[in-house]
């Protein structure tokens, strides 16, 4: 099984939506996640119908729904929810509390838990599933968190994305410890810190996480394209083709 080759929205946040369908089509993309800060927001139904049927139209799928939930205690979950439905979004993104998991106290450990225990039982009764996004400043920011985090909300899924400042080797290994319970990767290529950087000058990495994941028994469903260098469009059809053409040889 190849992991479908997608785009996030947020990549290109000064696009409107229509510009972002057409350029993914071009690129000849299979999905869009389409984020909710700009392109999707909460509770515009309106809105996120006709995302969704530019998207389609398109024939692209909308892979999912990138929120800036962050689990806080009286967090309102049913507008992302709303959205994500209008959009025809099976997975929604979310972010777990606002603290790195080694500074987290155990009782913001316990309401971050909770509120996402409540907010994936929501999301279950429409039909969609909830995924962490693995990120620092959360209490998903490293494999072991991430792990404990799961295991108490077994109704999650993670994504995953290289730690910034992580050797190849290093993201690997955190890749292959969540890597059963990931639904899709953010793929981009920072260098050493937050510099942006074209895909293939992280060749090494990429070529080896695409090899790791289609021979899994269940590979994450989607590999999505996040920033390009200077936020430039111009440089998304190159990068997907990079992309594809990883995923097609990693897959035979």
């Amino acid at each position: 099984m190849i992991m479908r080759p997608g785009l996030c929205s947020v990549t290109f946040r000064e696009l409107t939506p229509e510009e972002i369908v057409e350029l993914a089509a071009a690129a000849e993309l299979e999905a869009i996640e389409w984020g909710g800060d700009v392109h999707v927001p909460p509770g515009d139904v309106e809105r996120a119908a006709h995302v969704a049927k530019a998207t389609t139209d398109a024939g692209l799928a909308v892979c999912s729904y990138g929120s800036y939930f962050r689990a806080d205690a009286e967090e309102q979950l049913t507008p992302i929810l709303d959205s994500a439905q209008a959009l025809g979004a099976d997975r929604v993104r979310v972010w777990a509390g606002r603290v790195d998991s080694a500074d987290a106290t155990p009782e913001q450990y316990a309401q971050i838990t909770a509120r996402l225990r409540d907010a994936a039982a929501e999301a279950s009764e429409r039909g969609i599933r909830l995924a962490l996004e693995y990120h620092r400043g959360t209490i998903a920011d490293t494999p072991d968190a991430v792990l404990r985090l799961l295991a108490d909300v077994p109704a999650l899924s993670t994504y995953w994305q290289p730690s910034v400042g992580a050797e190849d080797t290093t993201a690997l290994a955190e890749f292959d410890a969540i890597s059963a319970h990931t639904s899709a990767v953010h793929v981009f290529s920072w260098w050493p810190a937050g510099e942006r950087l074209r895909l293939h000058e992280r060749e090494t990495l990429w070529r080896r996480l695409c090899s790791a994941a289609s021979a899994l028994p269940t590979p994450p469903r989607d590999a999505l394209l996040e920033f390009v260098p200077d936020d430039d469009p111009a440089l998304l059809t190159a990068e997907a083709v990079t992309l594809r053409r990883w995923l097609a040889e990693t897959a035979r």
